[in-house]
Order: C-alpha cells, then structure tokens, then sequence
C-alpha cells in the first residue's frame, strides 16, 4: 500500500522548494490542496489549465512522488449561498483538471453537522443533508463527465456524520464516480473506542467497496475527549485497520495526517513497520 502525506506537511513553500523538501523521504504521493501547499503560484479560482496542472505534476514526479488527490476541502453546506458557490465552483475546477496533474480523486469533508440549528432546532440536520445532496449531486454530475472520483470525507460532528449516512448519500446520488475517504478515527465516535473492531467491520462491509484513498492517524482519550494525534501515540488498533484495508483494498493508497516536518520520517517508519509486520 502507498504511503503519502498532506504535502503541506512541510510547509506552504514554492513549488521546487516544496518538492525538494519532500524527496527522498520516502513519500510515495501526496495529498495536495493547491493554496496550502504552494506559496509561488496563484492556483485560485479560475487560474488553473491543464499546462498549470502538468507543471505541477512534472515537478512532483521529478522528485519521485505521485499527486495522488487533490485536496478540495470545502464546505458543501456553507450558509452563505454565494459563498457556497463559489466553493462548489473551486472543486469543480479542481474535478476538470485532476487527470492533468496525474490524479483521478478530488476530496472534501462535508461541512459541520450543526450548520442550521439556529435555522431550525429540530430540522437542521435534515436542512443541512439536502443542502449536502443537492451541492453532491451537482459535483457529480461534473465528475461523470470527466471520469474523476469525488472523493467524501465522513466525520463523526460533519453533515455526514455515521456510517449509515455515508451509505445513504452513495444511494441518494448513485453514481460510480462517488467513493469514500475513509478516516477511521474522524468517524470513530467516543462510544466506540471500547469496540473498535467492530466499529472497523461494519464501516468496511457498509461502505468497503466505495474507499477511494485512506487516511490514518491515531486518537486518545483525554478527559472524556477524543484528541488526535499521529500515529503510534494513542489507542486506535491501527495494525488492525491496516489489515482490514488491505483485505478490502489491496494496495490503495493511504494519507498519514497530524504530522509536520519533524514527525514525518518517524511516523512513516512507524507504519511502514507495522505493513511489513
């Protein structure tokens, strides 16, 4: 299985510079959201082409690391309708030329799941879901065309909040171009902590065959909260996620986060270690 990182891991920086800082770290891909990772490039919206998108590509495959999806997160839900559409717009822009810079995923979370409760105590959640379906829906229609993979991050205090939420919306908006990023400790709810295998199982058979790319870290327990932190520091079964992955999705690429320049070598031998185990 791949390892990457976000690539901002390292810094925003210039192009060359970022890429050089990356090298020969053994990072197989990164995650790449444009604007926090590239500080020489004016890569907002409406400046992308496909000779941007190449240049970019070119460079990070000069120093031996694959884009292996670009990180779009924006806020499907947001309350601001211009606003929203200009975010929608982004990751459109970010779907037509994904394959120019050598990928076929655009990803993004969905927003908090508390975004209308001043709207409507009782309804917000299902205001905030319809809101979700009809931006999802609207993506897709985009990514069926270019045959790019919207990739949907599933967070347990997001629109798209469970397990069976993330089921619900693969039905609600059924094309092949949906999947899943599935970060087993964003969705991981504090109840679970206790029984994270059977958490892991039944994320993987409800949603196993749509996981476009994974993420890991790990997570503790800290006064009744859940803190996140890199991996080999908390109690998340990570050798047991690792496992489960590759059963489902044999050498998929996995994101390690809560990282930063000084922990990366470190983590990623600590889970390369634990792959080879």
């Amino acid at each position: 299985m791949g390892l990457g990182t976000l690539a901002h891991t390292v810094g925003r920086l210039p192009l060359a510079e970022l890429t050089a800082k990356l090298s020969g770290r053994g990072v197989d891909f990164v995650q790449l959201a444009l604007s926090k990772a590239i500080s020489d490039i004016d890569t907002g919206l409406g400046r992308l082409s496909p000779a941007l998108a190449n240049h970019i590509g070119e460079q990070f495959h000069r120093a031996g690391i694959r884009i292996g999806v670009l990180g779009c997160y924006i806020n499907p839900v947001h309350p601001d309708p211009q606003q929203r559409r200009l975010e929608i717009d982004r990751f459109k822009e970010h779907i037509r030329y994904a394959r120019d810079f050598g990928t076929s995923i655009v990803a993004t979370e969905t927003g908090d799941l508390k975004t209308y409760i001043g709207v409507d105590e009782q309804k917000y959640e299902e205001i905030g879901w319809r809101i979700l379906r009809e931006t999802v829906e609207e993506l897709a229609e985009e990514a069926d065309k270019r045959g790019v993979f919207i990739g949907l991050e599933p967070v347990y205090t997001h629109t798209l909040s469970s397990t069976e939420k993330m089921v619900r919306i693969l039905e609600e908006v059924p094309t092949g171009n949906l999947g899943v990023v599935f970060d087993p400790v964003n969705l991981l709810p504090p109840s679970s902590m206790e029984n994270q295998d059977e958490f892991l199982d039944e994320a993987f058979a409800a949603f196993g065959s749509r996981i476009v790319l994974a993420h890991l870290k790990d997570v503790r327990l800290h006064d009744g909260k859940l803190e996140q932190v890199r991996s080999g520091l908390g109690q998340f079964q990570t050798s047991s996620f690792l496992e489960k992955l590759h059963l489902q999705k044999p050498l998929i690429d996995i994101s390690l986060e809560q990282l930063t320049d000084e922990t990366l070598d470190e983590t990623f031998r600590y889970v390369r270690g634990l792959m080879h185990a």
